[in-house]
């Protein structure tokens, strides 16, 4: 009997331990599943990635390697610009033209092509015998002056102790002003042909600080009186000759602003100055004076500007070079200027112009997109897609 219940109770036992067992088992299984380290990154790393599609991460030092422009965007629809071809020239007192003032050889060579001069500064010596004449004139003048000035001396001496009449005193007084001004025309004439310490010849010196843009004499030389030597302009002092229609003068005024677009992409602010009253006989346009910093741009450089009338209607729309926009994946983007490099941003086109696109949606004013080389980005960013493939 006592080993019946040992046995019934060894059953119960073990019955009971199964169960737990069992139990424990089943709550293991039905449990939720921790997500694993890949189900864990997959979701973060997709976001990532949606990201950066349309990102392109670069340095400014990168940039400036890839010549790639970026340009800072205004409110302003095609209307609301002024777009003219344009010429660098030197402004009135910018450059100056060195001619001899006496004919004869060349005998100093002080400057040549390209050299800085100050304003003042010797260029060249003409030996003349012009130059001995007026040398001449202006020494037998001052001599003639000092006898005059003499006599009028003794003269009024005597007239003091009643030796000699006072018509006497009054006719040296008349000779020796009338010798005074002759001197000083003699000496006048020299200096405006500014001749040489020993009166042989001129020399030939430039009226501004700049430097020789144009050089037309040779040592030895027979030159002509007023004939063109040397030219001489200042790079700082520049302006900026602008051809528009007789519709857009009339939109012009002094003080609207202006941008000038350099062959290298970079852009250059300016004010319109003056626009004339009259248009070109040959051209029947008017001409756009434009006031510009100098040290930039170069005389005789080609540029295209971009002018803002403030006679016209004011608008909300956004104008960018045509360069800047580019197709990636079927669809218009500017690339904008972020921290850390550029961002693809779709915008909708509208009207275009003379290399100007308007864009109709998609662009805020003030924001900085690429204009040239914005190519670059479009292939860096399709090379990037590529990769991640």
């Amino acid at each position: 009997m006592i080993q019946q219940d040992k046995r019934l109770y060894g059953g119960v036992a073990a019955a009971v331990l199964v169960a737990a067992l069992g139990g424990f088992g089943v709550a293991r299984c039905t449990a939720d599943t921790p997500p694993t380290a890949t189900e864990t990154s997959t979701k973060p790393e997709e976001a990532k990635n949606a990201a950066s599609a349309d990102t392109l991460v670069m340095t400014p030092a990168a940039i400036k390697d890839a010549g790639v422009v970026t340009e800072t965007i205004t409110a302003g629809g095609l209307g609301a610009e002024i777009v003219s071809q344009a010429i660098v020239s030197p402004s009135p007192t910018g450059e100056a033209i060195v001619t001899a003032r006496a004919g004869g050889a060349v005998t100093r060579i002080l400057k040549r092509l390209g050299d800085p001069v100050r304003a003042g500064e010797a260029l060249a010596v003409v030996e003349s015998r012009d130059a001995a004449q007026i040398a001449a004139d202006r020494t037998a003048a001052g001599a003639k002056a000092v006898l005059a000035q003499k006599s009028l001396a003794r003269e009024r001496y005597l007239y003091d102790q009643k030796v000699s009449a006072r018509v006497d005193l009054e006719q040296a007084q008349a000779e020796a002003a009338s010798a005074a001004a002759e001197a000083q025309r003699a000496r006048v004439a020299a200096g405006a042909a500014n001749i040489t310490s020993d009166g042989r010849g001129v020399v030939l010196a430039s009226p501004i600080s700049g430097r020789v843009t144009s050089m037309k004499v040779s040592l030895g030389a027979f030159v002509q009186p007023e004939t063109e030597l040397f030219r001489v302009a200042d790079p700082r002092q520049i302006q900026i000759d602008a051809a528009v229609g007789a519709a857009d003068a009339s939109r012009l005024a002094a003080g609207d602003k202006a941008l000038v677009e350099l062959p290298d992409g970079r852009t250059v602010e300016a004010r319109v100055r003056a626009v004339t009253p009259t248009l070109s006989g040959e051209t029947r346009a008017a001409t756009a004076v434009l006031d510009v910093a100098g040290g930039v741009l170069q005389p005789g450089l080609a540029v295209r500007v971009r002018m803002m009338p403030s006679r016209s209607a004011t608008t909300n729309a956004i104008v960018v070079p045509e360069e800047a926009v580019q197709s990636v994946n079927g669809r218009d983007v500017v690339f904008v200027r972020t921290a850390n490099g550029f961002r693809a941003t779709p915008i909708t086109t509208g009207q275009r112009s003379a290399g100007r696109i308007e864009i109709a949606s998609g662009l805020e004013a003030g924001r900085a997109i690429a204009t040239r080389n914005a190519f670059l980005l479009k292939a860096e960013l399709g090379k990037g897609a590529g990769e991640e493939e």
